[in-house]
């Protein structure tokens, strides 16, 4: 039976559709079924949820069955403007301009309804735009990273499905295999196509009519492999995602399909064996975690954020910082002191000059880890980072433990040590003071200014990207 304001709305609607088919006004189908047409009216529009019973003495008398009176469906146009226009007064986008809801009468024109209805749509549309401003962006990702520090990272409702659709594409152990990948995507109905015109502002383009996933021909610089764009092109669908509401949902629904991604690449199960063997062997490494399962550095860093403090009690902290020291990622709940802006904020905040984060860029051989204790105002961590390099320059990757959990670690030895005072400006923030004096007015350095902080998102209907051009080469395809 019905139970959402919406649905009792639909139920009314297809009662009054049969009623009015049949030439019976609210008494008179009322006598038939035995209740008060006062009573009925109630039930059509919305306002009572009715007994089976009674829906099937109405089926009866209308010539219909309960099956089709409780069908989701509008029965006809006006019903289905009716019903959107109650949707779209209900969101809220609406309530928050505290104006009254247009009330809909029986006279009032299917053109008038479309009018409002427009100017609903355009209000969701002006909505989802604002949604992307760097603001409202910074605040939703940093809620965002919050409510998951509280959580371990860990989701195991997202856990438990990786596992049950690997055992179901018959993968047993080992790295995932593209041709595993694509079992997966059989299985939900997709076939993956690679294909080298990819609309500029996507990393894959879905085609739900189809059933087809497009994907570019090769990595992108940076670690992002096929089997993970793929996989989080399949997360969409098994997670059940809509088009996202606002930009905190747009963020939400990134981080499970990434999370997703992670957990198939590297499953729950056989993650925590690999990790609890190298905590008893006291050989914990980032390095072999990553070669274990066949994944870049930084996936193996991430994923230890979702694993290492929930089944192995360790907390730690994970930094992606570029060449500049500014962090691009970041996970913490060893009370690291990370730094933050006024709102909260981490993501491009610069890291302490002293951070192994930093100090690893000039270390000459970066193709291995290197190790580092670092002295804090919040205590002493150990870390190990290493660098890479994208088109848009270097970047490090470090994954670090409170001191005492350093002892499960490889690189534990290390006698690398660092001191890092800030927040206190004269750690490394405050410029020399000597040199201060000698130069303080003699200078004037032009700032390199990165445009793409005044270049607005594309306006589609998933922030950054450019539903014409998604729509044109999906239209392009489906020829072919």
């Amino acid at each position: 039976m019905p139970t959402s304001a919406l649905e009792l709305s639909t139920l009314g609607h297809r009662i009054r559709h049969h009623r009015v088919a049949r030439g019976y006004t609210l008494d008179e189908l009322g006598a038939l079924v035995g209740v008060a047409g006062s009573q009925l009216s109630l039930i059509e529009n919305g306002k009572r949820e009715p007994k089976l019973s009674l829906l099937q003495a109405i089926a009866h008398a209308t010539g219909t069955d309960v099956t089709d009176l409780l069908s989701p469906e509008p029965p006809n146009r006006r019903a289905a403007l009716e019903l959107e226009l109650e949707r779209a007064q209900t969101s809220p986008v609406f309530r928050r301009l505290g104006i009254e809801p247009v009330r809909v009468t029986k006279t009032m024109p299917d053109e008038t309804i479309d009018a409002v209805l427009g100017l609903h749509r355009e209000l969701q549309r002006r909505e989802r735009e604002a949604i992307a401003t760097p603001e409202e962006a910074r605040r939703a990702n940093t809620e965002l990273r919050l409510r998951m520090r509280e959580k371990n990272n860990y989701l195991p409702e997202i856990e438990q499905l990786a596992e049950k659709q690997l055992r179901a594409a018959g993968h047993t152990g080992g790295a995932l295999t593209h041709r595993s990948v694509s079992v997966m995507a059989e299985q939900l109905g997709f076939e993956l196509l690679y294909v080298d015109d990819l609309p500029h502002s996507a990393r894959s383009v879905t085609d739900l009519e189809n059933g087809r996933i497009y994907l570019p021909p090769a990595s992108i610089p940076g670690g992002h492999g096929l089997r993970s764009m793929a996989l989080q092109a399949m997360a969409h669908r098994l997670l059940g995602h809509t088009p996202p509401t606002d930009y905190a949902d747009f963020l939400q629904q990134r981080l499970e399909i990434n999370y997703y991604a992670a957990c198939c690449l590297m499953p729950e199960t056989a993650s925590v064996a690999f990790l609890t063997q190298a905590k008893k062997d006291r050989n914990l490494a980032v390095e072999d975690f990553r070669d274990a399962f066949g994944v870049t550095h930084e996936a193996a860093g991430m994923r230890l954020t979702n694993l290492l403090t929930q089944h192995i009690g360790i907390p730690l902290h994970f930094l992606r910082v570029d060449g500049a020291g500014a962090i691009t990622r970041v996970f913490e709940n060893d009370d690291l002191p990370v730094p933050m802006d006024v709102t909260g904020s981490v993501e491009g905040q610069i890291v302490c000059r002293e951070f192994a984060a930093r100090s690893a860029f000039a270390e000459r051989n970066r193709t291995t880890e290197h190790y580092q204790y670092t002295d804090t105002p919040a205590g002493t961590f150990w870390c190990s980072s290493q660098t890479g390099k994208t088109r848009e320059g270097d970047f490090s990757i470090t994954v670090g433990v409170p001191f005492d959990d350093a002892r499960w670690f490889r690189g534990r030895e290390t006698q690398k040590r660092a001191v890092s005072t800030c927040p206190d400006e004269a750690c490394c923030r405050r410029p020399d003071a000597e040199l201060t004096r000698r130069w303080d007015g003699k200078a004037w350095p032009s700032a390199r200014v990165h445009m793409q902080m005044f270049s607005p998102l594309p306006r589609g209907e998933f922030p950054g990207v450019d539903d014409g051009e998604v729509y044109a080469f999906l239209d392009r395809h489906a020829q072919e």
